[in-house]
């Protein structure tokens, strides 16, 4: 490199430093404007062109790959190169100044060995000044430019002018990897979350296997793929929403929201503010616009539980939405349109209402499109053993150790009428699980929370399983009180199925701390 010693006029100095301030301003309104990296640094370029003179303009970037990738050119009208090239380290002007780190200046590039043309870009005759982009002390890129006015005497200057413009795309592109990576990160765990709730949700964590559940399955499945809208139907406690969660992350709406509405937990006023939203000053308190969760819901699913304790008016309204899709926000009168499915939940006999005039007739058939009926807990007495295992198991994982249920303690749940259905099952066994220090919930755990043996067989028309008594699984006090479950709690006749006298098996009974039934 040779730069004549000779000092230009003080004139072109202070015109370029003036020129330089106005393009550093411009500069940085520009990084400040958009988060879309490319069209950020080519504006850059295009600033320094138009401003200082520094035509040709080209940022090159390192990759995962360790390679340098042009990101940005700018050329005035000339036109574009259309191939993407890339720079090994070390490799022609623009891999050296990577490698070395320092800012390089030619007063002619067509003289330097290194200059590879490969772009046809560069005008040969003119000065070329390239310089390292660092983020802290890591080298990232480089950032070029030919000045259009030959070996002026000012090449040092317009160098320390590209490095400061280097320091500002430096910070720049740190901020756009961060925000990359934030994006990639928040796309991972919405992926994962994604995962998640299909698992949490899916046919599989839906635990039945009697006629009427599998009927209920399949109608699942089918109704998943459409738009139509369904009525959950059955007693508090049975997992209505556990079949509407299942119905949206199964559909085509899966991607989109899923918003949950408690019709019984709001007055009026609020459930109506609640889903269609307010204007501001709509009333009292109303400080902001607030958007209902219709709209939240659009292009998702909108799960309205305990349809059935709506009032009249808000009746009316939701059956405008259901026939038009469209409403308008309290205190407001801008109309809106959504696309939402609608599935609904209830534990009244909505027909009953409808003919006592409490439940609209209209509302009643736009609701009542695919009705599913879920029976009561009592109903499928054969799932029982399955749905206690899993609610132990997640009883287990809030609790954070291990739990394990006892056969003899299956056979007393089973047993039991269950008027609250599943709630009351896992709640039962949430406390058992207390009660249980040592982690076993066998038969007296269970008989401590307070449940008794309520459902005699003759009005369940269900068949109590029987137990294998040489089952080397079971403990002794296991054993015995399946054998005396066995004999109708006869002591003699379970002393027989065991092999024992009537003495020894009311010895076993008073050691075994074994609670008697009378039948």
């Amino acid at each position: 490199m040779s730069i004549p010693p000779a000092k230009p006029p003080l004139s072109n100095r202070t015109a370029l430093i003036e020129a330089e301030l106005e393009a550093l301003f411009r500069v940085g309104q520009v990084l400040g404007r958009s988060l879309k990296l490319q069209a950020t640094l080519q504006e850059v370029l295009q600033v320094l062109h138009e401003h200082t003179g520094m035509h040709y303009g080209m940022v090159t970037l390192r990759g995962d790959n360790d390679e340098l990738a042009i990101s940005a050119v700018y050329c005035g009208d000339r036109q574009l190169p259309n191939t993407i090239l890339a720079y090994r380290r070390g490799e022609g002007l623009i891999g050296a100044i990577l490698d070395s780190g320092k800012t390089l200046i030619i007063e002619r590039i067509a003289e330097d060995p290194r200059f590879l043309d490969r772009l046809g870009l560069y005008d040969p005759e003119l000065p070329f000044i390239g310089v390292p982009i660092y983020v802290e002390d890591l080298r990232i890129g480089v950032l070029t430019a030919q000045p259009n006015t030959g070996n002026d005497g000012l090449l040092p200057d317009r160098a320390r002018f590209m490095e400061m413009v280097a320091q500002l795309v430096a910070q720049r592109v740190r901020l756009a990897n961060e925000i990359e990576l934030e994006r990639r990160d928040l796309t991972d765990e919405r992926d994962r979350l994604r995962r998640v709730v299909r698992s949490d949700y899916g046919f599989d964590n839906i635990i039945g296997h009697t006629p009427a559940m599998n009927k209920i399955f399949e109608l699942v499945r089918q109704v998943a793929k459409w738009n139509t809208t369904v009525l959950i139907r059955g007693e508090s406690g049975i997992g209505k929403e556990l079949i509407a969660n299942a119905i949206h992350y199964n559909s085509p709406r899966s991607h989109n929201e899923f918003i949950k509405v408690n019709c019984a937990a709001l007055p009026d006023n609020l459930l109506e503010s609640e889903l269609f939203g307010h204007e501001k000053g709509a009333f009292s308190g109303a400080i902001n616009q607030h958007k209902g969760r219709f709209e939240r819901a659009d292009g998702g699913t909108l799960f309205l539980d305990e349809i059935g304790e709506t009032s009249a008016t808000f009746q009316a309204k939701l059956l405008r939405v259901l026939q038009e899709g469209e409403f308008e926000r309290v205190g407001g009168n801008r109309t809106l349109k959504v696309d939402i499915r609608i599935i609904t939940a209830t534990n009244v006999d909505l027909e009953e209402a409808v003919e006592k005039g409490q439940f609209r007739e209209d509302l009643y058939y736009r609701l009542n499109v695919m009705p599913i009926y879920l029976p009561p807990l009592r109903e499928r007495v054969e799932d029982i053993p399955e749905l206690s295992h899993f609610l132990i198991k997640k009883i287990a994982k809030k609790q954070g150790r291990k739990l394990q249920l006892t056969d003899s303690a299956i056979r007393l749940l089973m047993s039991h009428r269950w008027p609250g259905n599943i709630r009351e099952l896992e709640n039962c066994l949430e406390r058992a699980a207390i009660i249980g220090e040592d982690g076993i919930i066998d038969r007296s755990i269970i008989s401590l929370t307070g449940l008794a043996d309520e459902l005699p067989l003759s009005s369940t028309n269900q068949t109590r399983p029987k137990v294998d008594l040489k089952n080397s699984g079971l403990d002794e006090r296991e054993r015995v009180i399946a054998a005396l479950e066995q004999a109708g709690w006869v002591q003699a006749k379970a002393a027989r199925l065991l092999g024992m006298t009537p003495r020894q098996i009311a010895y076993r009974i008073q050691t075994l701390k074994i609670k008697v039934r009378n039948i």
